[in-house]
């Protein structure tokens, strides 16, 4: 549970210091910020996400105690893909090619790629340790950091390189000031071995590829956005995107941290088969949790543009949000819900179809769909790039014959999602603000935690009361 906890912490406080940044840098910078972030995470997960990935996969607390040469051979591999990308980009930098974004942005959202490549890295390594006090740890410092250095550097200076030059520091130095806790003893680099890198490489690629053609699709659509309305479209775009979907992974990946870790510790003891059942229940408890979540999100929209956005991209936030909405959900739910079924099986290589079926309809979409005012016609493409790969992904699973959840897990989901939506609509119409924020949030906590509850969807009653029972057993109060 303190996972879970801080992993949500985590998320909680990049929503918030997303919306500080964008609110004192404006749309124009803070749409160069953004894109200039959206470059570093997909140079970060082109070329480190993938010992983010073995170390999640492969790495235990049995592994570092009796096999330290995996260790050794990603933080080997992490520093040798830092020299050779510190080459490169001097290279790229001198050749004097243009790019959308300065030099300078260019060269610090590199720097941030690796800086979040070795948070994340380094976080994976001590989740899947099961080292809930270190990961806290680390989530407080980052977070703490980040809040006047990100935040402190959008404000005094108004600059997107300062804003991210403070990102760069918060997330290196919470590395830092941990780095004693987590040495490994025997991780030198003579170490390393280069089998271990190739069976690493064969299982994560794939993932990588898939998740770099996904990411390519809001960080092309985002270029294209301030190519042809400027970089305060570009800002108005990338809030409605970042703010959506950070909403959306908070909840699905606070989940998957966990839930994942759990069918490969299964994988481990008791083989592919409860590996397996454990993953179906985990795709129930997904869509059982995100299905309302997005639902929820599109219900109290107008509350939220006006209790948390900042004046500047009121409005367009709200109707490109609106229009991303079914796209985040399936993005979601490829990710945290259908992947893990390849990826416990060590079968990644499907992944990258679907990814490439999304690119295309992206493309197609923008190439078909009425020229706006704005970028509507972006937002909508996006959307049916990530339900076509859905689509797609389900049907190539679907092959394989995998252990899929309870039919009526997913129909009480939807069932308690209507039932929540048809409560909630007449609130909708209300003038928004934070009393009605309050009670659409009450409410519709209630409804569907009630729904929950009473039909035990997705067992998600019975891991409740599992997770109470030692807390009531240690407060003295009667076991559930």
């Amino acid at each position: 549970m303190s996972v879970l906890a801080a992993y949500l912490f985590n998320t909680l406080c990049n929503f918030a210091i997303g919306l500080l940044v964008a609110k004192f840098l404006g749309p124009a910078e803070y749409g160069r910020f953004a894109l200039a972030f959206a470059v570093a995470i997909a140079v970060q997960v082109a070329f480190f996400d993938w010992l983010r990935l073995g170390a999640t996969r492969f790495y235990s607390e049995r592994v570092r105690t009796e096999d330290p040469a995996l260790r050794a051979t990603l933080d080997t591999a992490f520093v040798v893909i830092t020299f050779a990308m510190a080459i490169s980009a001097c290279l790229l930098l001198l050749s004097g090619v243009r790019f959308t974004l300065s030099n300078g942005l260019i060269a610090l959202s590199l720097v941030a790629a690796v800086s979040n490549g070795m948070f994340d890295y380094n976080t994976a390594l001590v989740r899947a340790r099961f080292h809930n006090r270190l990961y806290l740890r680390l989530i407080i410092v980052k977070n703490a950091l980040a809040l006047f250095l990100t935040g402190g550097g959008a404000f005094f200076f108004g600059s997107a390189k300062m804003a991210l030059v403070g990102s760069i520091i918060s997330l290196s130095g919470s590395i830092i000031t941990a780095r004693a806790s987590l040495h490994d003893d025997g991780t030198a680099p003579h170490h390393a071995n280069l089998a271990i890198v190739k069976g690493i490489l064969r299982y994560s690629l794939p993932i990588v590829a898939a998740n770099l053609l996904y990411l390519a699709i809001p960080l092309a659509n985002r270029s294209i956005v301030a190519i042809v309305y400027g970089f305060s479209e570009t800002g108005q775009f990338s809030l409605a995107y970042d703010i959506g979907s950070k909403a959306v992974q908070a909840i699905a990946s606070t989940l998957d941290v966990v839930l994942f870790q759990i069918a490969v510790a299964l994988h481990e003891r008791d083989g592919p088969t409860k590996a397996r059942a454990q993953v179906a229940n985990n795709m129930a408890i997904v869509i059982a949790i995100v299905l309302p979540t997005c639902t929820g999100i599109w219900l109290i929209l107008p509350s939220i543009e006006h209790v948390i956005v900042p004046v500047a991209y009121r409005g367009p936030f709200a109707h490109l949000l609106t229009l991303m909405m079914a796209g985040l959900f399936s993005q979601a739910i490829i990710q945290f819900g259908i992947n893990p079924i390849f990826q416990i099986a060590k079968r990644t290589a499907p992944l990258v179809g679907a990814a490439v079926v999304a690119c295309f309809v992206d493309v197609v979409l923008i190439y078909l769909l009425p020229k706006t005012s704005d970028a509507s016609g972006l937002a909508i493409a996006q959307t049916g790039a990530y339900i076509g790969a859905l689509c797609v992904l389900i049907a190539i699973a679907s092959l394989a014959k995998p252990q899929w959840p309870r039919p009526r897990d997913i129909v009480l989901a939807a069932l308690g999602t209507g039932a929540m939506t048809v409560a909630l609509l007449p609130l909708r119409e209300h003038d928004p603000g934070l009393v009605t924020l309050a009670e659409q949030v009450i409410a519709g906590t209630l409804i569907y935690g009630g729904f929950v509850a009473a039909f035990d969807v997705a067992n998600m009653r019975a891991i409740m009361i599992d997770r109470l029972r030692p807390i009531m057993a240690r407060l003295g109060l009667a076991p559930l």
